[in-house]
This record gives C-alpha cells, sequence and structure tokens, in this order.
C-alpha cells in the first residue's frame, strides 16, 4: 500500500536525495525560482528547519527517496500562524503514478491535527500539470500575480491555491 511507504523525514539520511530531486525543477524548470543549485548540506539545513515546526514527509520505495512535501509558515507575522503554505516535489519519473497524492493527503491530514486552519499552495503559472493536482486536492485558485518572478530570461507569473482544512 502507498501510505506504507510514507515516512517522516530523516535529515541527515534524506539531505542528498533531496537536494538532487530538488536541483533538477532549480536548473531545468520554471517550478522552482531559486536559480543555483544547493548542496545536500544546505538541504538538509532547510529541512531541519522546516522539520523541527511542521509536518515534514518523503515517499521510499525500496530505499530511494522519490518525493517530498511539507508545509511552513506562510508569513512570519502572528495573525498568520494557523495559515501554512504546502510544497511538493517529486522525482520526475514518478509524476503521474499516484505518489503527489499520497504524500499531500497525508500532509493535508498532518496539517489538521496539528492545527493549521488553512494551506496555500503557490503555483507557477503554466505548470498546468500542478495547477489540477491542486484542484483535485480541493484548493481553489484565489490569486493570479503577474509577472512576479524572472527565470531564463522569461517573466513568470504564480497564481495562489488555498485548501480551508476546517470544513
Amino acid at each position: 500500500m502507498m501510505s506504507d511507504m510514507i515516512r517522516e523525514v530523516q535529515v541527515e539520511k534524506d539531505a542528498a536525495a533531496l537536494a538532487a530531486i530538488y536541483n533538477e525543477y532549480v536548473l531545468g524548470t520554471t517550478i522552482s525560482f531559486e536559480t543555483e543549485a544547493i548542496s545536500p548540506e544546505q538541504m538538509a539545513a532547510r529541512v531541519a528547519g522546516f522539520a523541527a515546526e511542521y509536518p515534514y514527509l518523503v515517499y521510499e520505495e525500496s530505499g530511494v527517496v522519490l518525493g517530498h512535501c511539507y508545509a511552513h509558515r506562510w508569513k512570519e507575522r502572528a495573525a498568520y500562524a494557523r495559515t501554512w503554505e504546502s510544497t511538493i516535489y517529486l522525482a520526475p519519473q514518478t509524476c503521474g503514478k499516484g505518489v503527489g497524492m499520497a504524500l499531500m493527503q497525508e500532509l493535508i491530514s498532518r496539517c489538521r491535527v496539528a492545527g493549521c486552519r488553512v494551506l496555500i499552495a503557490c503555483v507557477t503559472q503554466g505548470n498546468e500539470r500542478s495547477q489540477r493536482f491542486h484542484e483535485r486536492l480541493g484548493f481553489r485558485q484565489v490569486s493570479h500575480f503577474h509577472g512576479v518572478g524572472e527565470k531564463f530570461g522569461r517573466l513568470l507569473d504564480v497564481v495562489d491555491y488555498q485548501l480551508d482544512l476546517t470544513i
């Protein structure tokens, strides 16, 4: 069963695999607005920071990490404390096989239990796979920011999706 392959992140064990997955998006796509690859050490520091306070999940199959998702604070002001942002990255060969859906459903469940009221997903406009994915999970589009990012010589829009966890 797919949920048997979902586990909490283990920072030192997973950092290199998570960095490798993430760097494919950084270097080859506009999905991440980061422009330079990050090291396993940098990834470990990021993961440790998020995992200390928020759910951080990994999908592993036969000892190989194929994806990860996590929640983190959406904005820093105290009034936003129960509004979190969700992030998911999958190894490209894993996309479309149900791994992302299983990871996000587990993340959503854990966010509810942890007291999160609203999840926000920020998606680069034109990433139709991610837009449809979030809509299938019940997220609804709530904003569209025009030309707020620039990568590979292109101005990029960002679309925000929101999921109310109190319903």
